[in-house]
């Protein structure tokens, strides 16, 4: 491949001539460490936070499901200070970074990450956080996982990491401030589209047990079953096994217990449809997850999800957002695998206004909500693909800042 003037070709890539690719060892202030190795404990305000690989998000935030501490007297020897980044050493997950934050409180890091110190007059911390987010970076990891036969990469391997520095620090700042930026905004987004769930669960909490009423309505509500206020229309269902989902390669949604499976090119039905989980699931996860789902238009349904129509007196809307986190664990018959039978799902009840009118402006309240949603979902979705593409210019010295 022909390089245009001013670049080279180098084992990371074409980059400027005045760059240069640096192995990460030469770096750093001090070799790769290990991190702590030691059980989990419940977490407590008396001890030190534990981070683990499972506490990493895939796009290198500290995010732990549970927050747990680490009981050890020697811990403090493993709290990550500020600039410093783990790295998991092994696993599903290895090659997966975080870039300590002192926000997110002391940390103590396990035995399964390893802790890179950069040498701040030679390498900006996060620039490497940056770099180690890339697509070379990632193709790094997984040639490097090849080599040593498992999934697995130790401190010295690490140090073998090549990344390309442009010829000054002040440069690399301004390649890491410009992408910190964009994962400020980021982050902002996020903040913003958690509130927004937050809101809408609490007014779907409010609107649908008439607790709130919405102005003008002030009619009586009634209990009603599925049976009386929904029509099954099982009888559409049509499984596919994987071999003709393969053969039937197409525009329309395939549809199954917990959402969309594949896309095909036929459809059995053409309607809006609330869809509810038959099977497919453990008990413990109908605890928290939603059990019904919405598909307007054409789609094909398998037979691990049960179909309903809202019936003539009855809003479509209404009775979906009523059944989202409906508690159904009363109605799943006894197995290994939860299953929601018919006859016990039509014994399922929701409360209703008697005022058709009522159940459609909740009903739009609540879509308009979604909708609210979903339009900042696809704004932080395109903020993440330009991040993406800034990544692509920067760190490879195709777009200079300085």
């Amino acid at each position: 491949m022909e390089v245009k003037p001013g670049y080279k070709q180098t084992e990371v890539g074409v980059i400027p001539e005045d760059w240069n690719v640096h192995k990460l060892r030469s770096c750093l202030s001090a070799p790769p460490d290990y991190g702590i190795n030691a059980p989990a404990v419940p977490f407590s305000g008396r001890l030190p936070a534990y981070i683990r690989i499972t506490d990493i998000t895939e796009d290198g935030r500290f995010s732990p499901g549970s927050p747990v501490s680490v009981n050890r007297a020697d811990a403090h020897r493993y709290y990550l200070n500020d600039g410093e980044i783990v790295l998991a050493r092994t696993g599903a997950s290895v090659g997966k970074s975080y870039l300590y934050s002192p926000k997110d409180g002391k940390l103590v890091f396990a035995g399964f990450l390893i802790r890179v110190r950069p040498d701040t007059s030679k390498l900006v911390p996060a620039y490497l956080a940056a770099y180690v987010a890339t697509g070379a970076y990632r193709n790094w990891v997984r040639l490097m996982s090849m080599r040593s036969g498992q999934p697995g990469i130790n401190g010295n391997e690490y140090g073998q990491l090549p990344i390309p520095l442009p010829p000054t620090i002040g440069e690399q700042r301004a390649i890491a401030g410009a992408l910190s930026d964009a994962d400020a905004l980021i982050g902002a987004l996020d903040q913003l589209i958690a509130k927004k769930r937050d809101l809408k669960q609490a007014a779907m909490q409010q609107l649908l047990t008439g607790q709130t009423r919405l102005p003008g309505f002030h009619g009586e509500w009634e209990v009603k079953t599925l049976q009386e206020s929904t029509e099954c229309l099982d009888r559409v269902r049509i499984p596919l096994n994987e071999t003709q989902r393969a053969q039937m390669k197409g525009d329309y949604p395939y549809c199954g217990a917990n959402g969309v499976l594949d896309f095909v090119n036929g459809y059995v039905i053409d309607d809006d449809i609330i869809l509810m989980a038959e099977d497919g699931g453990y008990f413990d996860e109908y605890e928290t997850r939603p059990i019904a789902y919405r598909m307007q238009g054409k789609c094909w349904v398998n037979n691990h999800a049960h179909i309903l129509k809202a019936k003539a007196d009855y809003d479509q809307g209404f009775i979906f957002y009523s059944l989202v986190h409906k508690n159904i664990l009363p109605f799943l018959a006894s197995g290994t695998r939860a299953k929601l039978n018919t006859s016990e799902m039509n014994k399922i009840a929701v409360r209703v206004p008697k005022d058709l009118p009522e159940q459609t402006a909740i009903a739009e309240a609540l879509s308009d909500m979604d909708a609210e949603l979903a339009a900042l979902e696809q704004r932080r979705d395109k903020t993440r693909a330009l991040k993406q593409g800034m990544m692509q210019e920067l760190l490879t010295g195709r777009t200079r800042l300085v």
